[in-house]
């Protein structure tokens, strides 16, 4: 999930507002990466600080000023298909995780993202499928599949 101004870790809380949403931009970039949450807020958070050490007035203005759309970019889910598009075209996996359920698109090499219960992840990858116009596959917890459900392109 992208963060903002709003919403956005708990860790940033503290530091200054061009630093906190340097932080953020840099967190959501690594998460577009496929960084995961725990590796990419003190990553982000350690370089926002070493930014702002090394910007101009006019650079710390700036971000000061950036809006929550600039900071967000897009949608998490259109997020994993950026480097590969074919996986448009791909049905979206609900598959056991070590966090719980993950939703996938079929040959991702990462979840979009993960839930820990399979209801939420069946949900997000409805809304996924519908958006795409592809199938949710729903797996059980030792891989074989559960159920299918189509979605046709709008």
């Amino acid at each position: 999930m992208p963060w903002d101004t709003d919403d956005y870790p708990s860790s940033l809380k503290n530091l200054e507002t061009p630093v906190r949403k340097k932080a953020i931009e840099i967190a959501n970039a690594m998460l577009d990466e496929g960084y995961d949450e725990g590796s990419a807020i003190p990553i982000a958070t350690e370089q926002a600080k070493e930014w702002y050490e090394d910007a101009s007035e006019d650079e710390i203005l700036e971000m000061k000023q950036k809006t929550d759309q600039k900071l967000k970019q897009r949608d998490p889910e259109d997020r994993q298909y950026d480097n590969r598009p074919e996986l448009l075209d791909k049905g979206e996996h609900v598959v056991a995780h070590e966090d719980g359920w993950a939703v996938q698109a079929a040959d991702a090499k990462k979840p979009a993202a993960t839930f820990s219960s399979k209801d939420e992840a069946v949900d997000r990858a409805k809304e996924i499928a519908s958006n795409k116009g592809t199938q949710v596959i729903i797996h059980r917890k030792d891989g074989t599949i559960q159920d299918h459900i189509g979605f046709s392109s709008q």
